[in-house]
């Protein structure tokens, strides 16, 4: 495999074997980055969980309170008035059955999709469209709602949502690279206290298996998760 010579010099500072604690490696990400974009970081958490078992699966949404750096645009699949909510709210996109006639057409080119819960039925018919983008709306992350209105105002804050893949990892964007240190710090630690609060009654022993931090065009850093114990313990 091709390794250019800027990751070289990344892969040289990082040693894989150390393990630091989230400031310093948030520090250590930042001065690593020398691409011409803001690059995002990242977090995955590996969790105690069976990914197989449905009642172990772990999805949610929470608010980071220094938003992730993104213009995040939203599209809500309603009626009536819910429509009007979603104007005030911001939403970029609005609609049902013109809407979803603009999807089959152009694709998507939004973050996420918010639902009236009777506009669900008609959504089936751009599932194979939304599903595989992680789009489709569900009652789990609060993006099938009757608050509309709260519903865009917090996805445009910063909100996050979160499932684990087919090895029970979680992966996240939690700020960019020009952000403080202190800000990704306080993003992360909202999301791993919001995480832990979904730990299934099924898992048991300890949830939090390994954290790891990564810039998208950087390498990665393993958490010190001793130093997160009023965290996630």
């Amino acid at each position: 495999m091709f390794i250019s010579k800027r990751m070289k010099k990344i892969k040289e500072k990082i040693n894989k074997k150390d393990i630091l604690k989230a400031d310093l490696a948030i520090k250590k990400l930042k001065k690593l980055s020398t691409v011409k974009f803001l690059e995002t970081i990242d977090v995955a958490v590996n969790l105690n969980i069976n990914p197989k078992k449905s009642d172990q699966n772990v999805r949610g949404s929470t608010i980071l309170p220094n938003g992730i750096g993104k213009l995040i645009k939203v599209a809500v699949f309603a009626q009536g008035v819910h429509i009007e909510q979603a104007k005030l709210a911001g939403a970029d996109f609005f609609g049902l059955d013109d809407l979803i006639e603009r999807i089959k057409l152009e694709g998507v080119n939004f973050d996420i999709a918010i639902a009236s819960p009777e506009s669900m039925d008609k959504l089936t018919s751009i599932g194979s469209i939304l599903g595989p983008k992680g789009l489709m709306p569900n009652p789990k992350s609060g993006t099938i709602t009757e608050d509309i209105f709260n519903a865009v105002k917090n996805a445009k804050k910063g909100q996050i949502r979160f499932r684990n893949d087919k090895n029970g990892i979680i992966h996240t964007a939690i700020g960019k690279v020009n952000f403080s240190t202190n800000n990704i710090k306080e993003n992360l630690f909202k999301f791993l206290e919001s995480l832990k609060k979904l730990k299934p009654k099924q898992s048991k022993g300890t949830f939090f298996k390994k954290i790891t931090l990564s810039s998208s065009m950087g390498g990665s850093i393993m958490i010190d998760l001793s130093s997160l114990k009023t965290i996630i313990d």
